[in-house]
């Protein structure tokens, strides 16, 4: 099957962070999948994504726009920040992500959704991060298969797991990472991604004891301090921040 309509829901991995151009603007999987489509045939493209965007201002905000422009394809990707937030009502997130799939369905669309991978792994309270990212990856695969949605199984790749693919930050997937993930939303789509997107990874050489805890030092200076900040004032990354690519255009 072609697509010549595809708008893509997020938040920041969605919206491409951390894979940066040189302009300093993020590309990311969702990009790399509308280039690829675009090599079939002519393409119209948006991406809503804005990071740090929890589930509700996701379904709130960008849902309704991706409905008035009726794309062909959906890409749908929301709850990573409602996860890692102390407190969650995943019951009541997972009764409305099911309703959300189903309105994108209902409306022609192809849908396509992410089962989360294992990024609690390089996070603080991972045991509760873990449990968490299980039941909304049980909820994803449920949702999918009953509203006939396309899905991409991020958590079974355990190349994944690999802290190369992902930024200095340990939340975001660097540009490797990205390309991976395009891949496999190519696969699930029954299109060939590019060559080498899912190259296998060289074994790694383990850092000295010392690098790491620099590193680690480094991690919560820069980035888990900020970010516990922003928790504690009621502020997010994306406060004030636009769509990157807000109108359906054409892609090139």
């Amino acid at each position: 099957m072609r697509w010549s309509s595809f708008v893509a829901v997020g938040d920041s991995f969605t919206e491409g962070m951390d894979d940066a151009l040189p302009s300093g603007a993020y590309r990311g999987w969702a990009d790399l999948v509308a280039a690829r489509l675009a090599q079939e045939g002519p393409l119209r493209y948006a991406n809503l994504a804005v990071r740090g965007k929890k589930f509700d201002a996701v379904v709130d905000e960008q849902v309704p726009a991706t409905l008035r422009m009726r794309p062909d394809l959906v890409s749908f990707a929301a709850g990573g920040n409602d996860v890692l937030r102390r407190k969650v009502d995943l019951p009541r997130l997972i009764d409305r992500f099911d309703e959300i799939v189903r309105m994108l369905r209902a409306s022609g669309a192809d849908v396509l959704l992410f089962q989360f991978a294992d990024f609690g792994a390089r996070l603080p309270g991972k045991a509760l991060m873990r449990a968490r990212t299980q039941t909304m990856n049980e909820a994803v695969r449920a949702a999918a298969k009953r509203h006939g949605a396309h899905i991409v199984d991020m958590h079974g790749d355990r190349t994944l797991d690999d802290p190369r693919l992902w930024s200095i930050d340990r939340l975001h997937l660097n540009a490797a990472g990205h390309r991976r993930v395009a891949a496999h939303a190519l696969e699930a789509l029954g299109v060939p991604p590019e060559p080498g997107w899912r190259a296998a990874l060289p074994p790694a050489v383990p850092a000295p004891w010392l690098d790491r805890r620099k590193a680690d030092a480094l991690w919560v200076r820069e980035h888990l301090a900020p970010w516990v900040r922003r928790r504690l004032t009621g502020r997010s990354s994306g406060d004030g921040r636009l769509a990157k690519r807000p109108e359906l255009l054409p892609f090139d």
